[in-house]
């Protein structure tokens, strides 16, 4: 199998853990739509956003009922998976010590009228998941999430087997983590696609063929296949 081939046998997939914890960073609409599903599919989740969490726990009690509110290191600490939601220009902020060792779920996506321009992922040299993995050298980092719209990913959940269930791409090199991370996603309503290079998201991102299209799992699948890794 190519870098940039999907695996096809979605029987491989293997279940979900349930005791999974689950830190979510970054408290906006993409962070709390994700922290919902999680929470739904029986999953312990944390969320935390700049500053005290304090200020979290009203907006917790009514957006996301169930999730903890916490400061972003206390978090991190104890989680078996790091979920990140936040606007890509502050990821600086994070000390990439923190999340070493940890399966980080990449939800994000550049838009420079938001996030300013920012050298290394304006240069489109690369999609944008190489450049967060190389901020972020000791965690293995899973690029899903990222081409559906928030508002679509609660709706668009469905059981196995649905013939209206969409699918999901699971992208990383670490594949004991795209693993996991793909029976995350199966839990929570979605066939999973994984593929297994960084390097293949690029039809993912804004402007790529699979972004905001609300695939099937075998049109992930052929998209995945078909789609050369950017130069």
């Amino acid at each position: 199998m190519t870098p940039l081939q999907a695996t096809n046998d979605q029987s491989s997939t293997p279940a979900a853990p349930e005791s999974l914890h689950i830190a979510v960073i970054g408290a906006g609409k993409a962070g709390t739509a994700i922290a919902r599903s999680l929470l739904e599919s029986g999953y312990r989740v944390s969320l935390s956003a700049s500053g005290n969490p304090a200020r979290l726990e009203l907006m917790i009690d009514f957006v996301t009922p169930g999730a903890e509110p916490k400061w972003t290191h206390d978090a991190v600490a104890d989680a078996d998976i790091v979920v990140l939601a936040l606007p890509l220009h502050r990821l600086k902020t994070i000390d990439p010590a923190l999340l070493a060792g940890r399966v980080v779920i990449d939800t994000m996506n550049y838009w420079p009228p938001v996030d300013g321009e920012i050298p290394a992922f304006a240069a489109g040299d690369r999609p944008s998941s190489e450049v967060v993995q190389e901020m972020f050298p000791g965690a293995a980092v899973v690029k899903t999430f990222s081409h559906t719209g928030y508002h679509h990913l609660e709706p668009d959940r469905r059981p196995a087997g649905h013939p209206e269930r969409r699918g999901l791409a699971v992208a990383g090199e670490d594949s004991a983590a795209v693993a996991l991370v793909s029976a995350l996603v199966d839990r929570i309503g979605y066939d999973p696609v994984p593929v297994d290079s960084l390097a293949g998201t690029a039809f993912l991102q804004p402007g790529g063929p699979a972004f905001g299209a609300r695939l099937t799992a075998a049109e992930l699948r052929e998209l995945a296949g078909a789609t050369a890794p950017v130069a």
